[in-house]
């Protein structure tokens, strides 16, 4: 992903980053993505030690 940010500054003091709308929305989605894959992670290690389901007994069940 490439970004095209503008500074602004305030008292000679990097203050304020605009980018444009596309760019926000694709860092918005990236962050978005990011914090998925942490909350997968985070749940397959606490259920590791947890016993699964085959998924044709799960079709079964579903009446698939």
């Amino acid at each position: 992903m490439t970004l095209h940010p503008q500074i602004i500054q305030k008292e000679g003091r990097n203050e304020f980053v605009v980018l444009p709308y596309q760019e926000y929305i694709a860092v918005e989605e990236a962050l978005e993505d990011l914090q998925d894959l942490q909350t997968l992670e985070e749940a397959r290690e606490a259920h590791a030690n947890e016993k699964g389901t085959p998924l044709a007994d799960v079709a079964k069940r579903l009446g698939f």
